[in-house]
């Protein structure tokens, strides 16, 4: 059935039946398909990948992420400049960077992420690690009982934010209690956490169980999502993360995030399954 179809015969309260045995098959099928070395140099996890040091990893992963938003190709050629203007040594420029340094950031934009927030993030993540201790212990540091990193990444927003800026700013960085996604913290936390052997995500971070990790949900995911009967709230909010969060764990409780590659990868195949 078509993704139109299965739309109308839901407004309608009938939703064709699938059993819960056919969507784990389908699930897992997609898994298998994108979750390989072959999904890296299209996809924005390859500038981290070009690094071997673990803060070159997550700072280039951390920033590459945050403009993780459009066009692919965009993205990767933004995140690659980033790289560049600290010559490709991400953790050496955001630990020992003056502010006059910042200036090799003048006139670089990545839609409506530009030199004044990237002059910001470096000043932050330095401030991150010199006083706050390692980026995975601030963003885990206010994490609670509950079954996801909803309230650590409310924490990290805060954090991040300590010090002077620009309001507009603050859009960069999510804060899921105010109701959004966070699309992309959930994404690089995805890259850092999980560790399947498969050599696209790095297992980097061991503070955080891949359990409670939830699916970077966007237009693309989402719609898969609701097409296969996982997701049926309509907007792409935090509601709708915990909606989905519970969906995937009743197929793989352990590593429910697992399942980003098989909806955003099918999105991004372009194939409707």
């Amino acid at each position: 059935m078509r993704y139109d179809e299965l739309t109308e015969a839901r407004a309608t309260n009938f939703v064709p039946p699938m059993s819960k045995e056919s969507i784990k098959e389908i699930l897992e099928e997609r898994y298998e398909r994108y979750c390989t070395p072959d999904f890296i140099p299209d996809d924005p996890i390859s500038t981290p990948h070009r690094f071997s040091l673990k803060e070159d990893i997550e700072i280039a992963g951390f920033l590459t992420a945050t403009i993780a938003w459009g066009n692919r190709k965009s993205i990767l050629k933004s995140s690659a400049k980033m790289m560049t203007l600290m010559d490709d040594q991400p953790a050496d420029f955001v630990l020992n960077h003056q502010s006059s340094d910042l200036q090799v950031f003048s006139g670089f934009v990545h839609r409506t992420f530009n030199e004044i927030d990237i002059q910001y993030f470096i000043t932050s993540l330095q401030h991150v690690y010199k006083n706050l201790g390692v980026l995975e212990e601030v963003m885990c540091a206010g994490k609670d009982d509950s079954q996801t990193m909803k309230s650590a990444l409310s924490y990290f927003h805060n954090a991040f934010f300590s010090l002077e800026h620009l309001r507009r700013t603050q859009k960069h960085v999510a804060n899921p209690e105010r109701g959004s996604s966070a699309k992309r913290l959930n994404m690089f936390l995805r890259w850092m956490v999980r560790d399947d052997g498969r050599g696209v995500d790095f297992g980097l971070w061991k503070k955080v169980p891949t359990s409670i990790l939830s699916c970077p949900l966007d237009v693309h995911s989402g719609n898969q999502a609701r097409e296969l009967g996982l997701l049926f709230r309509k907007q792409n909010d935090w509601k709708a993360v915990e909606e989905l969060d519970a969906s995937l764990r009743q197929f793989d409780a352990e590593d429910p995030v697992k399942y980003d590659y098989a909806l955003f990868g099918n999105a991004v195949a372009g194939s409707m399954s």
